[in-house]
């Protein structure tokens, strides 16, 4: 099927290609990065070298047998209690979606929270989609989202140069 060149086609292509063209992208926050979700590790400075947006994750990785992960108010953390927790798991590899612009409070329920197991995460919302962002840092964050860039948008240009969309 041919395309007509009128401006509404046109206008309809440029805009399909630039949706194509978008990059959308997440971050993964391994805690503690290669050291994992283990007692003696400060969670605090590994959390203020990293910035969190709302659609990242945060994964707890951890020997399941041992050690948990549960979601706590601010009191619980303070504390170290797990009473009133939003949320808990023990898989040893836990992603958790950061979906609210909000403090997370994270702790260890089994007593290991006092030796430091517990992390507080400040989620800023989305950057408006003009400003560029890198907010991940290579020992700690990985990206979970594909980019597509520059190859969908080369092919998407070929495809409507040809006529072929």
């Amino acid at each position: 099927m041919f395309l007509s060149s009128s401006p509404q086609h046109i206008c309809a292509i440029l805009l399909l290609v630039s949706v194509v063209a978008t990059t959308v992208t997440a971050t993964d926050h391994i805690v503690g990065a290669n050291r994992g979700w283990n007692p003696g590790f400060n969670y605090t400075l590994w959390a203020n070298n990293q910035t969190f947006y709302v659609g990242d994750l945060i994964s707890f990785r951890y020997l399941k047998n041992q050690y948990n992960v549960f979601e706590v108010n601010q009191t619980g953390y303070d504390n170290c209690t797990t009473e009133g927790a939003f949320g808990n798991w023990s898989s040893g590899k836990d992603f958790i979606p950061l979906n609210k612009a909000r403090r997370y409070y994270f702790i260890c329920g089994n007593g290991q929270c006092f030796n430091g197991m517990k992390v507080s995460v400040l989620v800023h919302p989305l950057p408006s989609p003009h400003t560029s962002v890198n907010h991940s840092t290579p020992n700690s964050a990985a990206p979970v989202v594909l980019e597509w860039g520059l190859p969908s948008l080369v092919l998407s240009s070929a495809l409507v140069w040809f006529g072929w969309m």
